[in-house]
């Protein structure tokens, strides 16, 4: 079969939409596939690589403009394509569009990761091509049940959506060999972004003693996040790591007793990082923004599940936690065995293959 992705940015790029498509694309590849991911270059110029079998098309950017790369190339070599399938990452407007009208693979998937939230002037004018768009789609994948209930752009499709949830190698993301033994630690893993709610974590930091945090990461919050944190007396007991090298990234998941993913808009529409923390044995808290974070996180289960932009709430289950380390424990375990049952790269990959058969069937 021969398959390609679509999207805006690719490993060396992090990001989960970035991780997801290069563990799909290696598997597909490694099984024989013929595989593309066609992306933007982080420039002008663009460039062709291969890498574990996967050939990587970047085609040069002229800007960037509301997170979205602006490329006239990427649409002309997308035309030049004929693949089995276009799998297309949403929301990418440009790819969309791009594959819309210039595209001509056998079938199109669409993975819709989550609604566009925050340019809401561009989607007044978006909107209606972006549902011809999600029309002639052959399949969309949504990672989360919640999500096709609650996205008002994916109810009216739901006979052609189907959940496949995201994946992880349980075999990189191990509990640590012996617990924690450090102050009580929370961790948080990701770009910091207005949607991750780390402006509400902190508030809940401070309305706890001796309560440390380490945030892994980078991005354009990060300034007025440091700023909180010195406003709020929290210098000595939160830590900003910033990126860490993903070789070193299971090891950051053994320095912690509570992962918190602290979301507070439906832009966080699944949460890989939790499928990380869960395998690593931690407990996790999360919020309830109406996506895949409340589902992937079983309240009572394998952590705790609290109302978003609530610093109290938050507050009150990291200290409930804490408090109850045999409990935190027990959720650990339970976390861990969710991710080895239904979140596996296998599982992932088996249930995707089955989607691109269905679209070139339909």
């Amino acid at each position: 079969m021969n398959i390609v992705h679509l999207y805006k940015d690719y490993f060396p790029v992090l990001g989960g939409i970035e991780n997801h498509i290069r563990v799909l694309a290696e598997a597909q590849a490694k099984a024989g596939h013929e595989v593309t991911v066609l992306v933007c270059a982080p420039g002008h110029r663009s460039q062709i690589e291969t890498l574990n079998n996967v050939r990587v098309l970047k085609a040069g950017r002229l800007l960037t403009a509301a997170s979205m790369p602006i490329s006239i190339s990427q649409p002309l070599v997308l035309s030049r394509l004929h693949p089995d399938i276009v799998h297309v990452q949403s929301p990418y407007p440009l790819g969309e569009i791009a594959n819309y009208f210039a595209g001509h693979a056998g079938a199109t998937v669409i993975s819709y990761q989550s609604d566009v939230v925050r340019q809401r002037r561009m989607l007044r004018l978006y909107g209606p091509l972006l549902r011809r768009i999600l029309r002639a789609a052959d399949r969309i994948i949504a990672s989360s049940p919640q999500y096709v209930e609650t996205s008002a752009w994916l109810q009216p499709l739901s006979g052609k959506c189907v959940v496949v949830p995201l994946g992880i190698d349980s075999r990189r993301f191990t509990p640590a060999p012996s617990p924690f033994d450090g102050p009580p630690t929370l961790l948080f893993v990701g770009r910091l972004r207005y949607y991750k709610g780390l402006d509400t974590l902190l508030r809940a930091v401070a309305g706890t003693q001796g309560v440390l945090l380490t945030i892994v990461g980078d991005g354009p919050m990060r300034a007025p996040l440091e700023r909180l944190t010195e406003e709020l007396g929290l210098s000595e007991r939160v830590v900003f790591e910033g990126e860490v090298d993903d070789a070193r990234l299971p090891q950051v998941y053994h320095q912690a007793n509570v992962f918190v993913l602290p979301a507070n808009a439906r832009a966080e529409a699944f949460g890989l990082v939790l499928l990380e923390a869960m395998a690593s044995g931690l407990p996790c808290i999360t919020t309830d923004v109406g996506t895949g974070t409340s589902w992937v996180v079983q309240h009572g289960n394998t952590g705790l599940v609290v109302p978003p932009r609530d610093p109290d709430s938050l507050a009150g289950a990291i200290i409930e936690i804490l408090q109850m380390p045999d409990r935190g424990s027990d959720m650990g375990l339970a976390g861990r065995a969710r991710v080895e049952a239904c979140f596996t790269p296998e599982r992932m990959i088996e249930r995707v293959q089955a989607v691109y058969e269905e679209a070139l069937g339909s």
